[in-house]
Parts: C-alpha cells; structure tokens; sequence
C-alpha cells in the first residue's frame, strides 16, 4: 500500500497547523501505511514557523504510531531543520541506521561474515 500524500499549502500559517495535525492523524487511522508524505514544496519561505509546523505533525503522527516523510523540501529548509536537531525522513533517502540497498560491509580476511 503506498503512502498517502498531504499537500501543505505556503506560507505556513498558525492557524492552520492544529487542522493539518488531525488530518495526519486521520490519515494514519484510516490505513496509511504508517507514512504520511507531506510535499512541501509549496510550503513558502524556510522559517521557525515551517519547522514548528514540521515538528507538531511528526509528533502527531508518532504519537498515532507512524511517520512523515517530506517531499520536495527546499534546500535551505533541510538545513535548518539539521539545525534545529529535527531529524525527518525525506523521499529517495536512505533512513537512518539503515544501509544503502547493494552496499556490503568489508570483512577482514578470516572473519566471519555478519
């Protein structure tokens, strides 16, 4: 089943973030998958507004046993979420703590393999 996809609309605005929040949590009820992609595309400029918005529905949606993934984030805003320590998965990347699909670890010769 793939991931449902929430389309956040730009700028950020605060009024909006408690309805956006119960509709990924609406989302995960209804079966999906456990991911939520937000595209974020449309989402306007990077700013504390972006990233609180970001926080609240990663917390809504593991609070409801699942995730969000980002779609399209715009550069500047990876970075200030790297910043602010918020660690979010992003479409085409490898999660953390999982390795690249067709990398193998080297051993050393008379080791057993993992």
């Amino acid at each position: 089943m793939p991931p449902v996809v929430l389309v956040l609309p730009g700028p950020v605005a605060k009024d909006a973030v408690a309805g956006l929040c119960t509709e990924v949590r609406s989302l995960l009820a209804a079966g999906a998958a456990g991911i939520v992609v937000c595209d974020v595309a449309g989402i306007g400029p990077p700013g504390l507004a972006a990233v609180d918005l970001l926080a609240r529905l990663e917390l809504t949606a593991r609070r409801a046993g699942g995730r969000i993934r980002l779609r399209d984030p715009d550069p500047a805003l990876r970075s200030l979420l790297r910043f602010v320590g918020l660690r979010l998965q992003v479409e085409g990347e490898v999660e953390e703590r999982e390795p690249a699909l067709g990398v193998e670890e080297e051993v050393e010769p008379g080791q057993p393999a993992v």
